[in-house]
């Protein structure tokens, strides 16, 4: 419910087109009533032969009733929809802003698949929240009413079976119908979700699940996902049928009780015959606003799920998020972790444990140890990408937990292990503003990340398609070289690169990052006599840490790595 509360917040910053859309559905509402009420007593009047201007006068309300109806319907149905198409675009850039700060952070929590269907599939349901919940019951209640009002002229027992009728269409039965829904529980949205998801893993996989041959397995994932998302649609329109069903009966009958009531009355002159066909005509009419609610609690429900799905993915990081302030330190900084822990979602066990961690300012860090040990997600952990479940993380001497994380990527240089690159050209990937640099300029610094061969202007496909391995790792670090900031994170930036190559790639490094603080993850032990210190990880934890020298002469782990590696290198 507070969700959809935001929801309506939203909504009404466009309240001139919301009540516009109410005034001109009210008049449409009332002007039908009026027409039919009319209408009837025309049928009635012309029986008894009346004088001939009446008849044309009655005529004339008729016509002039109907233009206004019609104009009246349009000008609801155009600021309805207006408020409507105008919500949804706020909604999504409201969406859209919050999860620019926290996109990185969800990646772990939700699928691609389930997080494209909440972007688009979610949204896109809340656009029935005015045109089908809040709008009929307001509509549905002031034409009520105001029916209501103009009877009373007439028939006092009409009255109460339009009241009657009122509550048991718009309240009873909706509210019976609310409780049916909410033990059936629909999952048309999960479904939709996990459809979204199948399909997605189904496209990015294509090539691999073709080439060892379990395509097929795939496809029937995929097609009993959606066979589930179908099945779960017409659930949705069975009930949505049986409702209506149900609600267009109970309006029917209480007309018929409403018509046997007024031919009783004028059977014992307490109700002048002329005015039987008129209130059978209005309350045709009248109930033709409550149908609406037989649908209510449906798209309430489903309102209700979109908006809640929605509020997963952004709560929990903004309250995080708007607390935070941004970096206190303008150069080099330094690092500091006391006793961080931290286990990813839905896993039992641990990443880092009780990780201690000094790294001064300016200085050159290198992260080796086994696959898996936990130095990518140390980095990542830096960069703000991980909460710790324990401990602290400080930037020079500020908690990486207080800091804006825009702002804090605005200071670091990043390289991950992977790097995606847009379809356009190489001066367009470097990420770099158009008129920031020239063509010279950036030929210039391929050269330096020995991608002399490649042109500013050369295209790069989707993905890096036509890049190799190598290329996109020394195109990823020339995007940094063309930043200025006073932190490197570089997570195993030269695994893909031939040793004489990363010698020259990490000299560049050393001249761009002179004096900043770089940290650089690798497996490989090569040309780690440059580094300032090396901090060894082994299933989570330190296990050992300094320069290149004090760590041969320890002859420990690190030790034998170097060893093992080079025994690879020279068989």
């Amino acid at each position: 419910m507070k969700q959809l509360l935001n929801i309506s917040k939203i909504m009404m910053k466009e309240k001139k087109d919301v009540y516009l859309s109410i005034v001109f559905g009210f008049l449409a509402g009332m002007t039908a009533v009026a027409l039919f009420a009319a209408n009837g007593y025309l049928i009635s009047a012309a029986a008894l032969q009346p004088p001939l201007y009446v008849l044309i006068s009655m005529v004339a309300v008729v016509k002039i009733g109907s233009f206004i109806r019609a104009t009246s319907r349009y000008g609801e149905r155009y600021y309805s929809h207006r408020a409507t198409f105008t919500m949804l675009s706020e909604l999504r850039v409201a969406f859209y802003e919050k999860l620019e700060t926290i996109a990185p952070k969800i990646a772990t929590r939700f699928r691609s698949g389930d997080l494209l269907a909440r972007v688009v599939g979610d949204v896109e349901t809340l656009q029935n929240f005015f045109l089908r919940v809040l709008y009929p019951p307001i509509i549905m209640a002031l034409v009520f009413l105001s029916t209501v009002l103009f009877l009373t002229f007439f028939s006092i027992s009409t009255v109460v079976l339009l009241v009657i009728g009122l509550v048991l269409t718009g309240v009873v039965i909706p509210m019976w119908f609310a409780i049916r829904q909410k033990q059936v529980g629909s999952k048309i949205r999960e479904k939709h979700a996990i459809l979204s998801t199948e399909v997605t893993e189904w496209f990015k996989g294509f090539r691999e699940l073709k080439v060892h041959q379990q395509l097929h397995k795939q496809e029937q994932q995929l097609i009993e996902a959606s066979d589930q998302y179908i099945d779960a649609q017409e659930r949705d329109n069975r009930q949505s049928n049986r409702n209506e069903s149900i609600s267009m009966g109970t309006a029917l009958g209480m007309t018929w009780l409403i018509l046997l009531a007024a031919g009783y009355a004028v059977s014992v002159n307490q109700l002048d015959g002329i005015y039987l066909a008129m209130l059978v005509m209005v309350s045709l009419t009248v109930f033709d606003y409550a149908n609406p609610m037989s649908v209510f609690p449906i798209h309430y429900d489903e309102s209700q799920q979109a908006s809640t799905r929605l509020a997963e993915v952004t709560n929990e990081s903004m309250k995080q998020e708007q607390q935070r302030i941004s970096p206190s330190w303008n150069g080099a900084p330094s690092i500091d972790m006391r006793e961080v822990c931290f286990t990813f979602p839905n896993e039992y066990r641990p990443t880092l444990r009780g990780v201690n961690l000094s790294i001064k300012q300016g200085t050159k860090t290198a992260i080796v140890g086994p696959s898996g040990c936990g130095k990518s997600t140390l980095l990542q952990m830096i960069l703000g990408l991980h909460t710790p479940d324990k401990g602290d993380l400080l930037l020079d001497g500020q908690s990486v937990h207080g800091i804006l994380l825009d702002k804090l990527w605005e200071k670091t240089n990043v390289v991950l292990q992977e790097n995606h690159f847009f379809y356009g050209t190489v001066k367009e990937n470097l990420l770099l503003e158009e008129n920031a640099v020239t063509d010279e300029d950036v030929e210039k610094l391929l050269h330096e990340v020995e991608l002399a061969h490649i042109k500013a202007s050369d295209q790069v496909l989707e993905k890096g398609e036509n890049l190799s391995g190598g290329e996109k790792q020394r195109l990823a670090m020339a995007r940094v070289f063309a930043r200025e900031n006073p932190l490197w994170l570089l997570d195993e930036p030269t695994s893909s690169l031939d040793g004489w190559t990363e010698q020259r790639l990490f000299d560049a490094l050393f001249q761009y990052a002179k004096n900043d603080t770089v940290v650089v993850v690798s497996h490989r032990l090569q040309g780690l006599e440059m580094m300032d210190e090396i901090i060894v990880m082994d299933e989570g934890k330190i296990i050992e840490q300094g320069t290149f020298e004090q760590l041969m002469q320890k002859k420990g782990y690190f030790f034998q790595l170097k060893q093992i590696e080079t025994s690879m290198v020279f068989s």
